[in-house]
């Protein structure tokens, strides 16, 4: 395949390192909004207590809708606004449109971020699809006809 454009394809670290950085960050979000939910049903409990288990997957259970919302309007708007979660301005690295070279559209950030839920729901079996294509190209960028180059 031939692309319109030059590109650098970012390299695994690279992609590995801003994955961290935004599931830190997403997670940070989480504990902001859900706090007075994981105060009450957390405080007061050992780590080794039966109920952790219990109450995890009850908060879970809850909020299943509210934490995949977040992922995906984070993911969403930084990268149609920039090309780049926080995670991937830290290392330098953004998402382009594979046949255009530019920032993906809302659609095509939204349909990447939608699909980006799969990828880690299946034991991140979308993600490891990068190891194995010539462009590096996740689960998610594959369907969304995107990949991830050096800013």
């Amino acid at each position: 395949m031939r692309e319109p454009f030059s590109l650098h394809v970012a390299d695994v670290q690279k992609r590995i390192t801003a994955f961290v950085i935004d599931d830190i960050v997403v997670s940070i979000f989480f504990f902001i909004i859900f706090y007075d939910q994981i105060k009450t049903k957390f405080l007061g409990i050992s780590v080794i207590d039966v109920q952790v288990l219990e109450n995890f997957n009850t908060f879970v259970a809850e909020n299943m809708i509210v934490i995949f919302a977040i992922k995906v309007l984070y993911h969403t708007v930084l990268v149609w606004q920039s090309g780049m979660t926080l995670g991937k301005y830290i290392v330098k690295i953004k998402v382009v449109d594979l046949q255009s070279g530019n920032i993906p559209s809302f659609g095509r950030s939204l349909i990447r971020a939608l699909l980006r839920i799969p990828s880690e729901l299946f034991l991140y079996t979308g993600f490891a699809l990068a190891f194995f294509t010539p462009l590096r190209q996740t689960f998610h960028d594959k369907l969304s006809n995107c990949v991830v180059i050096d800013a």
